[in-house]
């Protein structure tokens, strides 16, 4: 455990930060599975599952989460599933 009183804050920031990142990581790949499952299923939404995985995607691109080729890429795939 740091000393420094800026360090003790980094510490806690840093938390935060990977408290939040998680939590947003695993909304992607949640989104992402349930288009998936849907997809495989035959499910009826698939536009609106489709909609919020590429949504959950662009906002982990846009946030740092995952790299913006990545996304792109994903979103690429997701949308061949559609067809």
């Amino acid at each position: 455990m740091p000393v420094i009183k800026s360090a003790i804050e980094r510490v806690k920031t840093n938390e935060k930060a990977n408290k939040r990142n998680a939590s947003q990581l695993s909304e992607m790949r949640t989104a992402v599975k349930k288009f998936e499952k849907a997809e495989a299923k035959g499910a009826d939404n698939l536009e609106e599952l489709f909609n919020n995985a590429v949504s959950a995607l662009d906002h982990a691109s846009s946030k740092g989460l995952i790299k913006p080729n990545k996304a792109a890429r994903n979103k690429s795939r997701l949308a061949g599933m559609m067809k």
